[in-house]
Protein backbone atom coordinates (compact mmCIF):
# COMPACT_ATOMS: atom_id res chain seq x y z
CA UNK A 1 0.00 0.00 0.00
CA UNK A 2 2.74 1.99 0.02
CA UNK A 3 2.25 5.76 -1.34
CA UNK A 4 -1.21 4.69 -1.43
CA UNK A 5 -3.84 7.86 -0.71
CA UNK A 6 -5.61 5.49 1.69
CA UNK A 7 -2.48 4.83 4.02
CA UNK A 8 -2.07 6.27 7.40
CA UNK A 9 0.95 7.12 9.73
CA UNK A 10 -1.02 5.74 13.04
CA UNK A 11 1.94 6.90 15.40
CA UNK A 12 1.14 5.48 19.05
CA UNK A 13 2.44 6.77 22.77
CA UNK A 14 3.13 3.73 25.08
CA UNK A 15 2.67 4.89 28.22
CA UNK A 16 -1.29 6.00 29.67
CA UNK A 17 -2.17 4.93 25.89
CA UNK A 18 -1.03 1.66 24.20
CA UNK A 19 -0.09 0.29 27.29
CA UNK A 20 -2.57 -0.60 30.15
CA UNK A 21 -1.65 0.51 33.90
CA UNK A 22 0.49 -2.39 34.40
CA UNK A 23 2.64 -1.20 31.63
CA UNK A 24 1.14 -4.55 29.18
CA UNK A 25 0.08 -4.73 25.91
CA UNK A 26 -3.61 -6.61 26.20
CA UNK A 27 -3.90 -9.27 23.59
CA UNK A 28 -7.21 -7.39 21.60
CA UNK A 29 -3.99 -4.26 21.25
CA UNK A 30 -1.48 -6.37 20.05
CA UNK A 31 -4.02 -8.31 17.57
CA UNK A 32 -5.48 -4.55 15.94
CA UNK A 33 -2.27 -3.49 15.59
CA UNK A 34 -0.97 -6.64 13.99
CA UNK A 35 -4.17 -6.03 11.47
CA UNK A 36 -3.86 -2.49 10.99
CA UNK A 37 0.05 -3.09 9.83
CA UNK A 38 -0.82 -6.35 7.45
CA UNK A 39 -3.19 -3.78 5.90
CA UNK A 40 -0.64 -1.60 4.09
CA UNK A 41 -0.69 0.95 7.59
CA UNK A 42 2.39 2.17 9.38
CA UNK A 43 1.96 1.79 12.98
CA UNK A 44 4.66 3.80 14.60
CA UNK A 45 5.61 3.63 18.95
CA UNK A 46 6.49 7.49 19.48
CA UNK A 47 7.57 7.20 23.18
CA UNK A 48 9.80 8.89 25.80
CA UNK A 49 11.04 6.25 26.26
CA UNK A 50 14.46 5.43 25.37
CA UNK A 51 14.53 2.27 22.90
CA UNK A 52 15.93 0.01 25.89
CA UNK A 53 12.31 -0.06 27.38
CA UNK A 54 10.78 -0.18 24.81
CA UNK A 55 11.86 -2.54 21.83
CA UNK A 56 10.13 -5.06 23.68
CA UNK A 57 6.80 -4.21 23.05
CA UNK A 58 8.00 -3.18 19.09
CA UNK A 59 8.58 -6.50 19.31
CA UNK A 60 5.60 -8.07 20.96
CA UNK A 61 3.26 -6.13 18.51
CA UNK A 62 5.54 -7.68 15.95
CA UNK A 63 6.45 -4.08 14.08
CA UNK A 64 8.78 -3.50 11.42
CA UNK A 65 8.15 -0.27 10.87
CA UNK A 66 9.98 3.39 12.36
CA UNK A 67 9.65 4.14 15.98
CA UNK A 68 10.63 6.94 17.55
CA UNK A 69 12.31 7.04 20.74
CA UNK A 70 13.69 9.93 23.57
CA UNK A 71 10.20 12.40 22.68
CA UNK A 72 11.41 12.84 19.00
CA UNK A 73 15.09 12.76 19.34
CA UNK A 74 15.69 9.31 17.80
CA UNK A 75 13.70 7.92 14.81
CA UNK A 76 15.10 4.15 13.79
CA UNK A 77 14.18 1.07 12.44
CA UNK A 78 15.05 -2.05 14.99
CA UNK A 79 16.95 -4.25 14.07
CA UNK A 80 18.26 -2.90 11.06
CA UNK A 81 19.91 -0.39 9.40
CA UNK A 82 17.63 2.21 7.77
CA UNK A 83 18.24 5.16 5.35
CA UNK A 84 16.35 7.70 6.80
CA UNK A 85 17.68 7.22 10.53
CA UNK A 86 18.53 10.19 12.92
CA UNK A 87 19.40 10.66 16.28
CA UNK A 88 19.63 14.46 17.68
CA UNK A 89 22.38 14.69 20.64
CA UNK A 90 23.18 17.46 23.13
CA UNK A 91 26.79 18.34 23.57
CA UNK A 92 28.62 16.09 26.38
CA UNK A 93 29.64 18.89 28.10
CA UNK A 94 26.84 19.64 28.96
CA UNK A 95 26.21 16.27 30.65
CA UNK A 96 29.59 16.31 32.61
CA UNK A 97 29.18 20.19 33.78
CA UNK A 98 25.63 19.10 35.33
CA UNK A 99 27.24 16.12 36.92
CA UNK A 100 29.62 17.66 38.12
CA UNK A 101 27.74 20.59 39.79
CA UNK A 102 25.02 17.41 40.59
CA UNK A 103 24.90 17.92 44.64
CA UNK A 104 24.43 22.20 44.46
CA UNK A 105 21.84 21.12 42.08
CA UNK A 106 20.09 18.94 43.99
CA UNK A 107 20.68 15.73 41.82
CA UNK A 108 20.39 12.45 43.08
CA UNK A 109 20.45 10.24 40.27
CA UNK A 110 21.87 11.10 36.45
CA UNK A 111 21.72 9.33 33.68
CA UNK A 112 22.54 9.65 30.00
CA UNK A 113 21.90 7.42 27.04
CA UNK A 114 21.85 7.31 23.59
CA UNK A 115 20.14 4.83 21.10
CA UNK A 116 22.10 1.57 22.98
CA UNK A 117 24.01 2.83 26.09
CA UNK A 118 23.13 3.95 29.28
CA UNK A 119 25.76 5.82 32.13
CA UNK A 120 24.34 6.63 35.61
CA UNK A 121 26.28 8.36 38.06
CA UNK A 122 24.73 5.50 40.95
CA UNK A 123 22.09 2.74 40.74
CA UNK A 124 19.05 3.69 41.93
CA UNK A 125 15.49 1.79 42.58
CA UNK A 126 13.07 5.26 42.01
CA UNK A 127 11.63 3.74 39.14
CA UNK A 128 13.75 0.96 38.16
CA UNK A 129 12.40 0.66 34.63
CA UNK A 130 14.24 3.92 33.88
CA UNK A 131 16.99 3.94 36.36
CA UNK A 132 19.75 0.90 36.44
CA UNK A 133 19.66 -0.67 39.44
CA UNK A 134 23.45 -1.70 39.13
CA UNK A 135 26.36 -0.35 36.57
CA UNK A 136 28.78 -2.24 35.09
CA UNK A 137 32.34 -0.46 35.58
CA UNK A 138 31.99 0.84 32.10
CA UNK A 139 28.32 2.21 32.51
CA UNK A 140 28.87 5.08 35.15
CA UNK A 141 28.86 8.45 34.35
CA UNK A 142 31.99 9.91 34.34
CA UNK A 143 34.53 11.75 31.30
CA UNK A 144 36.09 8.41 30.58
CA UNK A 145 33.20 6.74 29.84
CA UNK A 146 30.92 9.06 28.09
CA UNK A 147 33.24 9.38 24.66
CA UNK A 148 30.25 11.00 22.45
CA UNK A 149 27.30 12.69 22.81
CA UNK A 150 24.22 11.49 24.29
CA UNK A 151 21.05 11.94 23.13
CA UNK A 152 19.19 13.02 26.50
CA UNK A 153 19.76 13.22 29.91
CA UNK A 154 17.72 12.48 32.93
CA UNK A 155 17.68 13.67 36.21
CA UNK A 156 16.55 12.92 39.65
CA UNK A 157 16.37 15.80 42.11
CA UNK A 158 15.40 17.19 45.21
CA UNK A 159 11.68 18.59 45.07
CA UNK A 160 12.24 21.65 46.71
CA UNK A 161 15.70 22.49 44.18
CA UNK A 162 13.11 22.36 40.87
CA UNK A 163 13.26 26.10 40.02
CA UNK A 164 16.92 26.61 40.83
CA UNK A 165 17.61 23.16 38.41
CA UNK A 166 15.85 24.12 35.80
CA UNK A 167 17.16 27.98 35.79
CA UNK A 168 20.30 26.98 36.08
CA UNK A 169 20.03 24.69 32.35
CA UNK A 170 18.26 27.50 30.89
CA UNK A 171 20.23 30.18 31.85
CA UNK A 172 23.58 28.04 31.05
CA UNK A 173 22.11 25.96 28.36
CA UNK A 174 19.05 27.07 26.86
CA UNK A 175 19.99 27.76 23.58
CA UNK A 176 20.90 24.25 22.68
CA UNK A 177 18.42 22.07 24.77
CA UNK A 178 14.95 21.84 25.76
CA UNK A 179 13.82 20.93 29.21
CA UNK A 180 10.89 18.60 29.94
CA UNK A 181 9.20 17.66 33.52
CA UNK A 182 7.94 14.37 34.02
CA UNK A 183 4.32 14.12 35.56
CA UNK A 184 3.32 11.48 38.06
CA UNK A 185 5.25 11.28 41.63
CA UNK A 186 8.46 10.97 41.21
CA UNK A 187 10.70 14.70 40.90
CA UNK A 188 12.33 13.12 37.11
CA UNK A 189 13.51 16.04 34.21
CA UNK A 190 14.75 15.18 31.10
CA UNK A 191 17.26 17.42 28.58
CA UNK A 192 16.81 16.83 25.35
CA UNK A 193 18.49 18.56 22.29
CA UNK A 194 16.32 21.96 20.97
CA UNK A 195 13.63 21.74 19.33
CA UNK A 196 13.14 18.21 19.69
CA UNK A 197 9.39 16.93 19.91
CA UNK A 198 7.75 13.95 19.13
CA UNK A 199 5.59 15.72 15.92
CA UNK A 200 9.69 15.97 14.27
CA UNK A 201 9.51 12.15 14.44
CA UNK A 202 6.06 11.16 12.88
CA UNK A 203 6.73 14.57 10.54
CA UNK A 204 10.12 12.71 9.09
CA UNK A 205 8.33 8.72 8.92
CA UNK A 206 5.28 10.57 7.01
CA UNK A 207 7.70 11.76 4.72
CA UNK A 208 9.81 8.75 3.96
CA UNK A 209 6.97 6.92 3.38
CA UNK A 210 5.10 9.71 1.20
CA UNK A 211 2.09 10.21 3.70
CA UNK A 212 0.21 13.17 3.65
CA UNK A 213 -0.33 15.31 6.63
CA UNK A 214 -4.14 14.62 6.79
CA UNK A 215 -3.47 10.84 7.01
CA UNK A 216 -1.63 10.66 10.41
CA UNK A 217 -3.35 9.85 13.28
CA UNK A 218 -1.26 10.20 16.45
CA UNK A 219 -2.89 9.09 19.74
CA UNK A 220 -1.41 10.45 23.44
CA UNK A 221 -2.29 11.19 27.03
CA UNK A 222 0.32 13.79 28.39
CA UNK A 223 2.24 16.61 28.20
CA UNK A 224 4.88 15.49 25.92
CA UNK A 225 2.04 14.36 23.53
CA UNK A 226 1.30 17.98 22.54
CA UNK A 227 3.09 18.89 19.88
CA UNK A 228 2.27 15.25 18.09
CA UNK A 229 -1.48 15.88 18.97
CA UNK A 230 -1.59 19.31 17.19
CA UNK A 231 0.50 18.01 13.97
CA UNK A 232 -1.55 15.31 13.23
CA UNK A 233 -4.08 15.04 10.51
CA UNK A 234 -6.32 13.26 13.40
CA UNK A 235 -4.90 14.04 16.97
CA UNK A 236 -6.69 11.60 19.40
CA UNK A 237 -6.84 11.94 22.95
CA UNK A 238 -6.99 8.98 25.98
CA UNK A 239 -10.31 9.02 27.62
CA UNK A 240 -7.55 9.26 30.36
CA UNK A 241 -5.67 12.00 29.02
CA UNK A 242 -4.92 15.10 31.11
CA UNK A 243 -7.37 18.19 30.18
CA UNK A 244 -5.22 20.32 27.63
CA UNK A 245 -4.62 17.32 25.64
CA UNK A 246 -8.17 16.55 25.47
CA UNK A 247 -8.44 20.25 24.33
CA UNK A 248 -6.59 20.08 21.55
CA UNK A 249 -7.49 16.66 20.50
CA UNK A 250 -9.83 16.37 17.46
CA UNK A 251 -10.97 13.45 19.30
CA UNK A 252 -11.10 11.52 22.72
CA UNK A 253 -11.56 7.66 22.91
CA UNK A 254 -14.63 6.19 24.35
CA UNK A 255 -12.56 3.94 26.65
CA UNK A 256 -9.05 4.59 28.74
CA UNK A 257 -5.84 2.84 28.32
CA UNK A 258 -7.06 0.38 30.93
CA UNK A 259 -10.01 -0.83 28.86
CA UNK A 260 -8.30 -1.21 25.06
CA UNK A 261 -9.86 2.66 24.04
CA UNK A 262 -6.54 2.70 21.54
CA UNK A 263 -7.84 -0.68 20.01
CA UNK A 264 -11.32 -0.11 19.99
CA UNK A 265 -10.46 3.75 19.10
CA UNK A 266 -8.58 2.00 15.63
CA UNK A 267 -10.84 -0.55 15.11
CA UNK A 268 -14.22 1.56 14.44
CA UNK A 269 -12.19 4.47 12.84
CA UNK A 270 -10.84 2.00 10.29
CA UNK A 271 -14.01 -0.55 10.49
CA UNK A 272 -11.86 -3.82 11.27
CA UNK A 273 -13.19 -6.55 13.29
CA UNK A 274 -10.61 -8.28 15.57
CA UNK A 275 -12.01 -11.23 18.00
CA UNK A 276 -10.95 -9.57 21.31
CA UNK A 277 -11.34 -13.06 22.71
CA UNK A 278 -8.09 -14.69 20.98
CA UNK A 279 -5.10 -15.02 22.47
CA UNK A 280 -1.87 -13.92 21.39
Amino acid sequence: MKNNMNQHLIAIDLDGTTLNDQSQLSSETILTLRKLAADGHIVSIVTGRPYRISGQFYDQIGLKSPMVNFNGALAHIPHQQWQFEYQQNIDRQIALDLLTHRQDLGIHTMTAENKMHLWANQPSHVMKDFFPTHLATNEVLNSLNLTSNPTALTLQYEPNDKQALIGRINKNYGANVDIRVWGGPHSILEVVSKGVHKDAGIEHIAKAYGIAQQNIIAFGDEDNDSEMISYAGRGVAMSNAIESIKQIANDVTQDDNDHNGLAHYLQDYFKIDVPSQFAV
